[in-house]
């Protein structure tokens, strides 16, 4: 059983609808795929509508953007009730932070570069949670950048002056929130360090104590050492570890089923999980 928990939609970042996804995890030989559109569970009803077509069953979930101490961290929940009040209100709050802080550097980046809010809402899909991925869009399609890459490493580099942070929710009331909602919280390439800032160890052993039930692991953005660290930090807690794509269609060069879950842990995060995985 091939099983890739981590990718995203066009309802997010994604360049794939929730269907077109389902249908490349198929075409890519994946049994079971998690879909984990940042900060939103809104593509779950087209993916699980895709499920009889496809064969491929569905691991629902939602990577929520948190932080510790001003670091950036992203922590996927699965299985979770998306009405569950708290939750539901803290990926709100989230997702409308999302859309001032866009139309914020938008205004910035457009004092250098022609550039408006139209342009970013033309590279959305109704209902998507708005990201940096779509001012990137924007630019690679009035030819300001060839691609998304060297638009992150440029204009809309963190280090750069058109950044904008966002609502974030501290991570470890982001754990908390996910339990109770019913969801098996794990926490996103904890150390790729790659990205940017990590957290310290620290910050993973207070999550564990908060209720953290896995490190993903195996992510095309952490070196062999890294990972290797983070399978003795899971070991030493007690949380399962979890290998993924973080596929976002042609948005990255990430590839479906690079990396994958074990059949095991997955049975874990089901049973502790409020909702079922979805299969054909």
């Amino acid at each position: 059983m091939t099983v890739d928990p981590h990718t995203h939609s066009s309802v997010s970042d994604g360049t794939q609808s929730p269907t077109e996804l389902l249908r490349a995890a198929r075409a890519a030989g994946v049994d079971v795929l998690g879909l984990t559109d940042h900060d939103t569970s809104a593509g779950w009803a087209e993916a699980e509508a895709a499920v009889a077509t496809t064969g491929v069953s569905l691991l629902r979930g939602s990577e929520i953007s948190c932080s510790a101490s001003g670091i950036s961290v992203h922590l996927l929940s699965y299985l979770h009730d998306p009405d569950e009040p708290v939750l539901a209100a803290e990926l709100a709050r989230a997702r409308a932070s999302r859309v001032d802080r866009a139309r914020l550097m938008v205004e910035r980046v457009a004092e250098d570069y022609p550039l408006t809010w139209a342009d970013v809402e033309a590279q959305l899909e109704p209902g998507a949670t708005v990201g940096r991925p779509h001012i990137a869009d924007a630019l690679v399609a009035l030819g300001h950048v060839p691609d998304r890459s060297a638009a992150f490493s440029s204009i809309l580099s963190a280090a750069g002056p058109y950044y904008v942070p966002y609502y974030a929710p501290d991570v470890i009331a982001a754990v908390r929130a996910v339990r109770a909602a019913g969801g098996v919280p794990v926490m996103a390439h904890p150390f790729a360090s790659v990205r940017g800032r990590v957290v310290a160890v620290e910050v993973i052993e207070a999550m564990a104590d908060a209720g953290l039930a896995g490190l993903e692991v195996d992510h095309r953005d952490q070196s062999p050492a890294e990972r290797a660290e983070l399978r003795a930090i899971a070991r030493r807690l007690g949380l399962f570890t979890t290998g993924s794509s973080d596929y976002h269609g042609a948005g990255k060069p990430n590839r479906l089923a690079e990396h994958t879950t074990t059949p095991e842990v997955l049975a874990a995060i089901e049973e502790a999980g409020r909702l079922p995985v979805v299969r054909p």
